[in-house]
C-alpha cells in the first residue's frame, strides 16, 4: 500500500495472542526499511498485520513446512526496490558542497569516487539448523557468526572496504538466497565462515574451498559439500530462485574467470590461515557447495577448524583465538586485493 509504504497482511484462521501482540517490540529502531509493526484483529477470524515501512521494498514470500520445533511458516523477505548505491551516494555528497566562483562544478577524480570494495561473509547455518556439533556441546551456528561479526568489523575497519552479513542472529537463511544476497550489493568477494566436522574426531585444521565444475578434490571434500547443500531440506528453499542461479551457473562463461579468482583468493587466505592453525590441505580444495555457486562472485568456504575435535573445539570457543581467526582472514583478503583490485565504477574512469 501507498502513502505512505506500508505492507499489508490478513492472516486468517489465526487467533490474535501474545506473540502477535508483542511483535511491535521486534523491530530495531535501526533496521533499514521497517519503521515498525502493527496488529490487530480485522474482522472476526482475520488478523492484519501492517508493516510501515522507510521506503519502497521489493517483497517475496515463501512458505517452509514444519520441522524440529517449528511449525509451518510464512517467510517475508523484504528487499529495497532499488540497492543502495554506495558511489552514487558519495556522488551526489560531493555535488552538496559549495562551490567557488573559480570552481566549476565537476565530476570528482578517481581516487575520490573509486567504489569501496563489498566483501560478503557468510556465517554458516543458524535458526534450526545448528550445523556440526562438538563434543563439549558447542554449535557451529554459534562459532561462525562469533567469527563472521569479528570479521565484519575488522573489514569495516577497513578505509576501502566495508562488509555485509549474510545473517547478523540465530536464524535460517536458505543457501540460495545467501548467494542472492550476495549479488543484490554487487559483492566483490563471497567469504562463507564454518567450523565442520568429520566423520574422524582426530580430523583437524583449517581449510579452504572454491567451487569445483566437476568433482570435489577429497573424499572428506565431498563429504562436506553434501552435507552442506543438505542444509536447505532442513530450512527450506525457494525452487524457484535456485532454477534460476544454477541454470545462470552452467551457462555463464564467466564461471570459469570467477573460479580462477576464487582460487587465487582461497590460496592468499589459506596461507594467513597457516599463521594461525594447522592447515589440514596444504592447497585450496574444490567442491560444489552451493554458497560458491555464484557466476560473478568470487567465492570461497572457510572451515576455520573441525569442531568434531575436542582440542580445537575448545581454541573455537576461546575470543583471542576467534580473532586471530578474523584477523588471518582478513589478511588474506587484503593480500588478495593488492594483487586484484577491486573493479572501479564506471563513473570513476569519466
Amino acid at each position: 500500500m501507498k502513502d505512505p509504504e506500508r505492507l499489508v497482511l490478513d492472516l486468517e484462521g489465526v487467533e490474535f495472542g501474545p506473540a502477535l501482540a508483542e511483535l511491535h517490540g521486534k523491530v530495531a529502531t535501526g533496521d533499514p526499511y521497517i519503521d515498525k509493526l502493527r496488529v490487530g484483529r480485522n474482522r472476526p477470524g482475520v488478523v492484519r498485520l501492517v508493516i510501515d515501512l522507510k521506503a519502497e521494498v521489493k517483497p517475496q514470500v515463501f512458505t517452509l513446512k514444519p520441522v524440529g520445533d517449528y511449525g509451518h511458516r510464512l517467510v517475508l523477505d523484504i528487499y529495497p526496490l532499488v540497492p543502495p548505491d554506495p558511489l552514487a551516494a558519495l556522488i551526489e555528497a560531493d555535488g552538496k558542497l559549495p562551490k567557488t566562483d573559480r570552481e566549476p562544478a565537476k565530476l570528482p577524480d578517481k581516487p575520490r569516487v573509486a567504489r569501496m570494495a563489498t566483501i560478503v561473509i557468510d556465517p554458516g547455518h543458524g535458526g534450526e539448523d545448528p550445523g556440526a556439533r562438538g563434543r563439549l556441546g558447542s554449535r557451529e551456528k554459534d562459532i561462525t557468526l562469533i567469527i563472521a561479526t569479528r570479521l565484519k568489523t575488522l573489514i569495516d575497519a577497513e578505509p576501502e572496504m566495508r562488509a555485509v552479513l549474510t545473517r547478523d542472529g540465530d536464524y535460517y537463511v536458505p543457501l540460495q538466497t545467501r548467494v542472492d544476497k550476495a549479488r543484490r550489493v554487487k559483492a566483490d568477494l563471497f567469504v562463507s565462515v564454518h567450523a565442520d566436522a568429520f566423520i574422524r574426531p582426530h580430523a583437524r585444521g583449517s581449510s579452504v574451498f572454491a567451487l569445483s565444475e566437476r568433482r570435489a578434490t577429497s573424499e572428506a571434500a565431498r563429504w562436506l559439500a553434501k552435507k552442506e547443500n543438505e542444509a536447505d531440506l532442513v530450512g527450506g528453499v525457494n525452487i524457484d530462485l535456485k532454477d534460476r542461479y544454477l541454470a545462470q551457473t552452467l551457462l555463464d562463461l564467466s564461471q570459469t574467470a570467477t573460479i580462477d579468482h576464487s582460487l587465487r583468493l582461497g590460496n592468499a587466505v589459506l596461507g594467513a590461515l597457516g599463521q594461525v592453525n594447522t592447515l589440514h590441505k596444504a592447497q585450496v580444495e574444490q567442491a560444489s557447495f552451493a554458497v560458491l555457486k555464484s557466476p560473478d562472485v568470487p567465492s570461497i568456504l572457510v572451515e576455520t577448524a573441525f569442531i568434531s575435535n575436542p582440542e580445537e573445539e575448545k581454541r573455537l570457543n576461546d575470543e583471542a583465538y576467534q580473532d586471530q581467526l578474523a584477523r588471518a582472514i582478513l589478511s588474506g583478503i587484503k593480500r588478495y586485493f593488492a594483487k586484484h583490485p577491486a573493479r572501479p565504477s564506471p563513473v570513476a574512469m569519466r
